[in-house]
């Protein structure tokens, strides 16, 4: 047999899942290798909430002659693989040589692992965790990746769609010049926002960082009702991803929108930490935890001062339905502006937004930002004959969804929302 298919169960075996992409890539200039405790985390129960209502995999690919060649995974997140039109888990971390055969072993693992789960289908490539890291496959835009944004050879396309993958739903990052001044219809929305009486923006400050991770999960459970298979985030999902982003935010990227003292609206950009921890290829032990701990006092001062902070990424925004006509999203992308030019960064990247959010893509869009990145999120069909269907349309007026949705609970004919 030219491969062998192994499952990973030792420390050895885990080492080698971690290293199979560092050897694929070693001649790949634009490749940031993600920090091994992050990958190893995600299949670690004790860190990784998702295995709450899941479950995980992952093999490695071994060549005859002992090298290793590949590496996928699999997982299930019960919350929502049972919500489909079909059940469906999910496959990701898939990395191979330049071999089909090679690929097509890789994906029937993960298929015949989940159809023995009770799966019909498979997304990938995917996270076993949130969709803002480690999700879809890089289609256009073999540039330097941002932190979280997933990177892959372009061969890899050929083998998804070659295998029968069909594209669930495609993403867009669009690169921001924020050395240009932004259009001058947002300038003056902006100016417009702040002055009307009941709205204030403000900048997150590290001392109630605990408030606006409260703020960001009534907004983020409001603002995504309308998403296809939505699932509310709870609390200690926010306590965590709080804990998690505190010692990479810049508070000054990050602002929330409040109407009337009540949470509307959010704006999360974080500095592109792939540009500090690229020469780390992964490894991130305690003298590499001192010096980007010194390093990133003031704001990652040290890095931005030597040129070699210049980018951010906005990992997420949103804006409850009922606020969505009121010129926030202006607002939001506005104020930090002059704060990230001050500080020298040069470029924003507005990712990623799915072919199903064209209210957010058009707003991208307005910015003057230009096309970035293209990756695809695929679905499989174990079943041949199965067509499926593509990812379901957020309609453009999700304020209007919102209203007849509360008309219709009771009461809800006394609903009185004004622009």
């Amino acid at each position: 047999m030219k491969y062998k298919i192994i499952e990973v169960e030792t420390p050895e075996q885990q080492r080698i899942f971690l290293d199979i992409p560092k050897q694929l890539y070693v001649n790949d200039e634009h490749w940031v290798c993600p920090l091994d405790f992050e990958i190893e985390g995600i299949f670690t129960p004790q860190k990784n909430p998702f295995f709450k209502h899941g479950t995980a995999v992952r093999w490695i690919l071994q060549q005859e002659g002992g090298k290793y060649v590949g590496r996928v995974a699999a997982f299930i997140n019960e919350k929502k693989a049972r919500n489909y039109e079909v059940p469906t888990g999910g496959m990701g971390f898939f990395e191979c040589i330049e071999d089909i055969e090679a690929a097509f072993i890789l994906f029937n693992t993960a298929k015949e692992w989940l159809s023995k789960k009770g799966m019909q289908a498979m997304d990938g490539p995917i996270n076993f965790g949130e969709n803002d890291r480690y999700w879809g496959l890089l289609v256009h835009g073999y540039t330097h990746p941002a932190y979280g944004m997933p990177y892959n050879f372009p061969y890899y396309k050929t083998f998804f769609e070659a295998y029968g993958f069909k594209m669930f739903y495609e993403q867009i990052s669009n690169h921001l010049d924020i050395s240009n001044p932004l259009p001058e219809r947002f300038q003056k929305i902006t100016e417009w926002v702040i002055r009307k009486p009941g709205i204030r923006i403000e900048l997150v400050t590290p001392d109630k960082l605990y408030e606006f991770g409260m703020d960001f999960l009534n907004i983020y459970n409001d603002a995504w009702q309308f998403h296809e298979n939505f699932s509310p985030m709870t609390e200690t999902q926010v306590k965590a991803l709080v804990q998690e982003l505190k010692d990479i935010m810049i508070g000054e990227l990050i602002c929330f929108a409040y109407v009337d003292n009540d949470p509307a609206g959010f704006m999360i950009c974080l500095p592109d930490v792939n540009q500090i921890i690229k020469p780390l290829k992964g490894k991130f032990g305690w003298y590499q935890k001192l010096l980007l701990g010194w390093r990133r006092r003031n704001k990652f001062e040290w890095y931005r001062k030597r040129g070699i902070l210049t980018r951010g990424r906005v990992t997420i925004m949103g804006v409850k339905p009922k606020y969505q006509k009121y010129g926030l999203e202006s607002g939001l992308i506005m104020v930090p502006m002059p704060h990230a030019r001050a500080m020298g960064f040069k470029e924003i990247e507005l990712s990623w937004v799915g072919d199903f959010n064209p209210k957010m893509r058009n707003l991208h869009e307005a910015t003057g930002s230009k096309l970035g990145k293209i990756h695809h999120t695929y679905r499989y069909f174990f079943d041949p004959a199965y067509e499926g269907s593509r990812s379901r349309i957020i309609a453009v007026d999700t304020k209007d969804q919102y209203v007849k949705q509360k008309e219709q609970e009771p009461g809800g004919s006394e609903i009185n929302i004004t622009d």
